[in-house]
């Protein structure tokens, strides 16, 4: 089948009745979510990948897809009327978001926002459905040292690209390794490390440990430190930009576009890099880089599509290859597995209606992003008045109702609740919970193709590097690692992902 065969297939699957709603109903809640700051899409994906358990494959990935990339768009909504980034990747957006606010143009940077955000959100889309099929059989050429020697990689990206000290984000996925062996031996039979409890016999729960971290832990630390919101009083005024506006912001949302969606591809957390980017481009290209920061269009639409189109490629490595670039993207493989589902290329041969039903979901959910975005901005103004106390404690119940529907088991809520002051107790403490969760979701199928690399070469570890490709992709794993390890490098990266 052709390019536009399989498009015509995924949009078949995507236009049906449940996939659209459910398509709608991802992109509201993670609308919602971006707008409400402190709530971001990892705790919410993780919060309703029990209500997924009910749903088909294809409708349950639509759902959390649509939750990630609205969340993306409701994000840039609470940085332009609050001066709070309600997701990480619109910190930029805060920058001149908030001035063209102040200025009385609210209106006209919500609108470019989700301008911007579309015509991202659609071209990234192309590129997935361009670079899914030849990418997919690369893989399948693949053997289990390459995959060993790749997912190696990408969590070297995620030690890179991870926020804080990289000895801390070191530390985070030998954790989730250590974790991810957690259970009996597939091949002996034996307990490890399960301490003689015989509820972890089976390995830890993924929907346990990351709604414990990425929920829970999330709740206990906005409770801790409440966010005073300034909120733009002023009217929010024409939602339309004018000729003038999209002329000076076309360049800016083209340029973010390539920036964003070629480091969202990145394992680790590349979109987040996407808006600094395309912020720092666009500056230095700018006649008067002084307007920046004073309410200029430009650093509103540039980073707003770079955010977008960053957030829709990390489906890239995912879809084809079965490694998760970030958290999020790890959550989808914790979906994908509870349904039965492999991640990998193995994905689009098997079950092609799911992957081509997701590509053709995503330029869906674009379009409804639009629609819902720009008519009810009045009501996500609202809504951002609505106080913690009443927000968080009705969030804890839906959590604890969703983990113990899993398998009917309190004590699952228990170590939920215990994985949620693991999380909190580690963000005290500087550690960042993402590589955890990579770490935690790439063990095992690490173990795995470890064990079958060494079955094939009789227990020999040179096939690691006998093999060309697994030896190239080890070079550039060990050669980054040296390169984030350098003192100049540490202090430049720090600089980038300082809070």
């Amino acid at each position: 089948m052709d390019l536009f065969g399989n498009l015509a297939l995924g949009f078949a699957t995507a236009l049906s009745f449940q996939n659209l709603a459910l398509c709608f109903i991802g992109c509201l809640v993670g609308t919602l979510i971006g707008v409400l700051p402190g709530v971001g899409p990892i705790a919410t994906i993780a919060i309703l990948l029990p209500i997924t358990f009910g749903l088909d494959p294809t409708g349950a990935l639509i759902m959390l897809a649509g939750i990630y990339y609205g969340a993306q768009y409701g994000g840039s909504t609470t940085a332009i009327l609050v001066n709070i980034p309600g997701e990480a990747t619109s910190v930029v957006t805060v920058l001149d978001g908030h001035q063209m606010a102040k200025q009385g143009r609210a209106g006209i940077a919500l609108g470019m926002a989700a301008i911007s955000s579309f015509i991202a959100g659609s071209f990234a889309t192309l590129v997935i459905a361009a670079l899914g099929v030849p990418l997919t059989k690369l893989a399948l050429i693949f053997g289990p040292a390459e995959y060993f020697s790749l997912m190696l990689l990408g969590l070297v990206f995620a030690v890179v690209l991870a926020r804080g000290s990289i000895v801390k984000a070191i530390a985070m996925i030998l954790l989730g390794l250590l974790l991810s062996t957690v259970g009996t031996d597939l091949e002996t039979g034996q307990e490890r490390l399960t301490l003689g409890l015989t509820g972890i016999a089976d390995g830890i729960d993924f929907a346990i440990l990351a709604m414990g971290l990425f929920g829970f832990a999330e709740i206990l630390r906005n409770i801790e430190n409440p966010e005073a919101r300034d909120v733009v009083r002023s009217s929010i005024g024409r939602l339309l930009p004018s000729m003038e506006d999209m002329k000076q912001s076309i360049k800016p949302i083209m340029r973010g576009t390539g920036l964003g969606a070629m480091l969202g591809i990145l394992p680790g957390n590349g979109a987040v890099l996407g808006p600094f980017a395309s912020y720092t481009v666009e500056k230095k290209l700018a006649k008067d880089p002084s307007r920046f920061g004073r309410g200029a269009i430009e650093g509103v639409a540039g980073p707003e599509a770079a955010n977008n189109a960053g957030a829709q490629t990390a489906f890239i490595p995912l879809l084809t290859l079965g490694i998760p670039p970030n958290a999020v993207m790890a959550l989808m493989v914790g979906a994908m597995t509870i349904h039965g589902i492999i991640p990998g290329p193995q994905v689009m041969e098997k079950n092609p209606s799911l992957f081509w039903g997701m590509v053709a979901s995503m330029w869906i959910g674009n379009l409804m992003l639009l629609i819902i975005n720009l008519p009810l901005v009045g009501l996500w103004v609202k809504l951002l008045k609505v106080p913690y106390r009443l927000m968080f404690p009705a969030i804890l119940i839906f959590c604890c109702i969703g983990i113990y529907s899993i398998n009917n088991n309190p004590s699952d809520v228990m170590a939920t609740a215990f994985f949620g002051l693991v999380g909190y107790v580690l963000f005290k403490l500087g550690f960042e919970p993402a590589p955890m969760l990579l770490g935690f979701v790439l063990g095992k199928l690490m173990e795995e193709k470890l064990r079958q690399a060494l079955i094939l070469s009789r227990g020999s570890f040179s096939t690691f590097i006998d093999r060309p490709v697994s030896a190239g992709l080890l070079a550039v794993a060990a050669v980054l690692l040296v390169i984030a390890l350098l003192p100049s490098i540490r202090k430049s990266r720090d600089e980038v992902f300082v809070d």
